[in-house]
């Protein structure tokens, strides 16, 4: 990894914002919803992790219904001058107004109410970068977009971002804000992992190319990744999750298994190596971790000290390679055999179309 601290910071996409290679997610924060992390222990993690130098925490308006914010609006507020030393994300669309069909989603109404609640439970001035948390099919596009260049202009957010949205609307709103002036979109936040790629087919070349961050979540695909499951374990690692999310697939044991032996060859934790693996990929500016407990954030953090080989890296990369959607598979094996025909570019030769082989052009 190129970075070996929380307070190496690097770029967020094309804009002038710097954040750390992890950024904390504070889903876990409270305990509405029978998975979470009490107050008391949620602050213990954001103490460690600014003390460790991290400056960048992600959460949602609608985690641990609302909790997760104010937990961290208390800590603020306990910690003056605290607040414009971090990079503050949160995310809008989830409804948290049972019956209401305007309480949430992309609308202008929705957006606004949204955004005023987070503010309200977080207890500041302005939203450092504001997600879409999903793609809202019944909003147009623009209304979303108008209102959040509206609401930068007014000081209350600072970076658009977008959340587990699909690439062609993603490309949509990024080009429309562009052509009219608003707020581009900054960031990416997408699932990624050795058991999850597949945003390496569309959002991941979008981002790239039109310089936006990409921010995985789920980088340890639910704990499957964190080496405390194995193919001889009998019984669930966590009954309530397990209930909920079920135990990895034969398919998935093979990504596990060979990412347990990597991590034995390099003497760090399973979770430690899947980190390091993720954060390293091309386009991916930084990973988030969501620690329920101390242990965990400390275990995570092992992760800045681990430097895969060439070799690790490959095994890895073969293990858990993805089916791309259509055209991906198409465009790379006879993209560069019809542009090229043969020639040889950038060091690299093409190969020939079977029918130009034996012949040459005739008409």
């Amino acid at each position: 990894m190129a970075s070996n601290a929380l307070d190496s910071y690097v770029g967020l996409g094309r804009s002038g914002l710097k954040v750390s290679p992890f950024c904390l997610g504070a889903m876990n924060f409270g305990e509405d919803g029978g998975f979470g992390t009490g107050v008391e222990e949620s602050e213990k993690i954001l103490q460690t992790y600014l003390d460790r130098g991290g400056n960048f925490i992600d959460t949602a308006n609608f985690y641990t219904n609302g909790h997760s914010e104010a937990i961290l609006g208390d800590f603020l507020t306990a910690h003056p001058g605290l607040r414009d030393r971090l990079v503050l994300a949160t995310k809008f669309y989830g409804n948290l107004h049972l019956g209401d069909p305007n309480g949430g989603g992309a609308s202008r109404k929705a957006i606004i109410g949204q955004l005023e609640d987070s503010l309200r439970r977080l207890r500041t001035d302005y939203i450092d970068l504001y997600w879409l948390h999903s793609h809202d099919r019944s909003t147009p596009v623009e209304e979303t977009l108008r209102t959040l260049d509206d609401l930068v202009t007014a000081g209350k957010i600072r970076y658009v971002g977008f959340s587990d949205t699909p690439a062609w609307f993603t490309a949509k709103a990024h080009t429309m804000a562009l052509l009219r002036g608003w707020t581009p979109v900054t960031a990416l936040q997408m699932e990624y992992s050795l058991l999850e790629r597949t945003i390496e087919g569309e959002l991941i070349p979008l981002a790239q190319d039109a310089g936006m961050a990409v921010l995985p979540w789920g980088p340890l695909k639910s704990g499957y990744l964190s080496g405390k499951y194995t193919r001889d374990q009998s019984t669930p690692v966590d009954t309530k999750r397990a209930a909920l999310l079920g135990a990895p697939t034969p398919a998935q044991f093979k990504v596990i298994d060979a990412l347990a032996e990597v991590a034995e060859e390099v003497g760090a934790a399973s979770a430690a190596v899947a980190l390091s693996w993720v954060q390293s990929r091309p386009g991916i500016t930084s990973t988030l971790i969501g620690p329920r407990t101390l242990a965990h954030l400390e275990a995570n953090l092992t992760a800045l000290d681990v430097d895969l080989t060439p070799a690790q890296t490959a095994t890895l990369d073969e293990v858990s390679t993805p089916t791309l959607n259509f055209p991906h598979d198409l465009n790379h094996q006879v993209g560069d055999m019809l542009k090229y025909a043969g020639a040889t570019v950038d060091g690299v030769p093409s190969a020939v179309y079977p029918p130009l082989a034996q012949s040459a052009v005739r008409y």
